[in-house]
């Protein structure tokens, strides 16, 4: 049975990420360990107590980061206060604007970047409660129209 599951990213510069997540987010570093030779190999940062761990590329054991694999399916979805603000401060701090903040049809309002290091977050935060009937009637309807 599962007790609990951790996103856990790969990236080319693990400090660096720490001081974006840190600063875009407020995420909270608990844990990190580091090599003799300064490599970082396991850091654990507190998002309002969602943990995300995160490491650097070790290509010699096949971990590569996004973007030395020429990009990721994965999208970390992640609810805020305040979606357009989150946004902001993370392209402020070198995100890649992929999708501007927007209400959707689900009763969120959200928008898409990529991180620095490739990784793709979907932002977000709840604007109306949609049944799941009407959630699908608006999907419909909007997959119609395109």
């Amino acid at each position: 049975m599962i007790q609990e599951m951790f996103a856990y990213l790969c990236v080319r510069d693990a400090a660096k990420a720490i001081e974006f997540y840190s600063s875009v987010f407020g995420a909270v570093e608990k844990l990190r360990l580091v090599e003799s030779g300064g490599r970082i190999g396991h850091v654990e940062l507190d998002f309002n107590s969602t943990t995300l761990m995160l490491s650097e590329e070790y290509p010699e054991y096949g971990i590569n980061g996004p973007e030395k694999i020429g990009g990721t399916p994965v999208t970390i979805h992640l609810h805020v206060d305040n979606a357009d603000e989150v946004i902001g401060r993370a392209v402020d701090a070198g995100a890649v604007l992929e999708r501007p903040p927007q209400d959707q049809f689900y009763g969120e309002r959200s928008g898409c970047f990529r991180d620095p290091f490739g990784h793709r977050w979907n932002i977000g935060h709840h604007i109306e409660d949609v049944s799941a009937e009407e959630m699908q009637r608006r999907y419909t309807a909007l997959t119609e129209a395109q």
